[in-house]
């Protein structure tokens, strides 16, 4: 099975952008996104295993699992200038996506990387993919987005909660290796009340790269980008430089 779903297939755009979802999160969080973007941009979001298309399949043990096969397939459509969006622990495979094309001399024009912290800073020692479904459940509840809401229902749960518990898993093992900031400019998203990300660990992303750096703080919690979804596609948009949608 693909790893990258085309949400909108555009034949004459000039530029690619490959989104990665947050932890439980599918390639359908950014389906509202094509409307948004101009038609100069062809978005794609990654369909990880273990939900969605991919129901049964299991979810990556590690980042390495993640990230190789989708660097793997990204290859081919790497004909045009491409960017990498990544929220949460989307952020962290983005960013390690990077590095691996990076390495191949085939890196993006930009990488925005949103709500996370820089992928050295310290990270939380609570083990969430631990918690009983209750405990997760409201911890994840005071995280905000549409997430959620789903996990309010039993039933959902029983479907969704394997598959988070694994992202959950795959993000506190993820420890980042030393080497060379990025040569690709890097552009940080976050909310102003995320309890995950403090304005000072989302700074910290200058020091991973070696171009252009830029810090935006938008209001809203952890899933701000859900309210403030146009903001956010034309902060991407300006910063890849296409400008406004073309309606």
């Amino acid at each position: 099975m693909t790893w990258l779903r085309c949400l909108r297939p555009r034949p004459r755009a000039t530029v690619r952008l490959f989104c990665f979802a947050h932890a439980g999160g599918s390639a359908t969080a950014y389906r509202e996104w094509p409307d948004l973007l101009p038609a100069s941009i062809e978005p794609y979001g990654v369909q990880p295993p273990g939900r969605a298309d991919r129901f049964g399949e299991p979810v990556p043990a590690d980042m390495d699992e993640l990230v190789g096969p989708v660097a793997e397939e990204t290859l081919p459509l790497l004909d045009r200038p491409f960017a990498l969006f990544g929220h949460s622990m989307g952020a962290l495979a983005a960013y390690e996506t990077t590095r691996l094309l990076e390495a191949r001399g085939a890196g993006p024009v930009r990488l925005f990387v949103s709500g996370c912290a820089a992928p050295h800073e310290p990270r939380r020692e609570r083990e969430l993919s631990s918690y009983d479904d209750e405990r997760l459940v409201a911890e994840l509840a005071g995280y905000g987005g549409t997430d959620a809401q789903i996990l309010a229902h039993e039933e959902m749960r029983r479907v969704v909660l394997p598959y988070v518990r694994g992202d959950l898993r795959l993000v506190e093992r993820y420890r980042h290796r030393p080497g060379p900031p990025l040569r690709t400019p890097v552009s940080v998203i976050v909310g102003d009340a995320d309890p995950l990300v403090t304005p000072a660990q989302a700074e910290a992303w200058r020091t991973r790269t070696l171009a252009d750096f830029s810090l935006t703080v938008m209001t809203g919690d952890h899933f701000y980008l859900q309210p403030r979804r146009a903001a956010v596609v034309a902060e991407v948009a300006r910063r890849m430089g296409c400008g406004r949608p073309d309606r």
